[in-house]
């Protein structure tokens, strides 16, 4: 009988230590793969006329600044902004992204320049492991510097009245961190998170716990339903649908809050294939878009009838 109880813990412990090395594996594929090209938006097929326009870009003209960040984590902060904010006297919402494991702002700037078109402010960094939200304040303290500074591009251009966040994989994770752990959490007004890892993860192999439970504004939440997010029945994904549920469930009834997953998408194309319906979340909230906001709320929200998302849990 001693023999059999061995034999069932060593059991035990070889499947969790190949769970373990399954998860790191994924997420060292993850970091790996080309995370978005050019032109994305173009392989993206819908026949949810929102989700469409919000995919496509917007009608602004973008330009690029980039600067050392005299920081180690952040190495260089890098800001993507509609061309006409130069010469105009308007202000600007302004969108912070956290970056997933491994993934820095470089890897994904169609993303950042697709946000920008639409006619958002985007900062973002360098960090590769930037879970603890840490890196996310940093981008937020030295924009909204710029935006103090008379001598910069950036004088008086930013909304600040208007800040939303968000992040895909680690950068999920790292969204929902910057609004509950970090001192410039109340700024935001919106956020998004897309494939952010389970507690389990985020403790034991990015060692970034977070409590949800504390997040108190706008927030949408996405996953993937292929097996690297949603897992194969064998091994837990890194975003399975009871993970979302239960961020979902932690968060007070009081927040407007909505959860989805994506069909037939996996972990590393969420970022760009979710990337119409986070962009039409930041309109809503940071630019007060109503036609945006037919994509989540009322009874006959988009996307509760668009066949590309499936599992939506909202409230109003």
């Amino acid at each position: 009988m001693k023999k059999v109880f061995i034999i069932t813990l060593i059991t035990i412990a070889v499947i969790i230590a190949v769970a373990i090395i399954a998860i790191v594996f994924l997420f060292v594929w993850a970091g790996k793969q080309p995370m978005v090209k050019d032109g994305y938006y173009n392989d993206v097929k819908t026949s949810a006329p929102l989700e469409q326009k919000f995919t496509l870009k917007g009608d602004y003209e973008v330009s690029y600044y980039e600067q050392d960040a005299n920081n180690e984590q952040c190495k260089k902060y890098e800001i993507w902004y509609p061309t006409e904010m130069e010469t105009s006297n308007s202000t600007y919402p302004l969108v912070v992204m956290v970056n997933g494991t491994g993934v820095t702002a470089s890897k994904y700037k169609p993303v950042f320049d697709h946000l920008a078109s639409w006619g958002f402010i985007v900062i973002g960094n360098e960090d590769e492991s930037a879970g603890d939200g840490a890196s996310a304040a940093a981008s937020l303290d030295y924009i909204l510097t710029l935006n103090s500074d008379s001598n910069s591009k950036f004088y008086g251009k930013i909304n600040v009245d208007n800040i939303g966040i968000g992040g895909h994989s680690q950068g999920g994770l790292g969204a929902i961190n910057a609004v509950t752990a970090q001192d410039n959490g109340n700024r935001y007004k919106a956020m998004y998170a897309a494939s952010a890892p389970t507690l389990q993860i985020s403790v034991d192999l990015l060692k970034a716990p977070f409590d949800i439970s504390g997040v108190n504004i706008p927030c949408f939440m996405v996953a993937g339903t292929k097996k690297v997010d949603a897992g194969d029945g064998k091994n837990s994904g890194i975003c399975p649908l009871v993970e979302l549920q239960e961020k979902y469930n932690n968060i007070s009834d009081s927040v407007s809050k909505i959860i989805a997953r994506r069909v037939d998408t996996d972990h590393g194309d969420m970022l760009p294939y979710a990337d119409g319906y986070m962009t039409a979340w930041f309109m809503y909230w940071l630019k007060a878009d109503n036609e945006a906001g037919n994509v989540f709320f009322g009874e006959e929200a988009e996307i509760l009838s668009n066949s590309n998302w499936q599992d939506v849990q909202k409230n109003n």
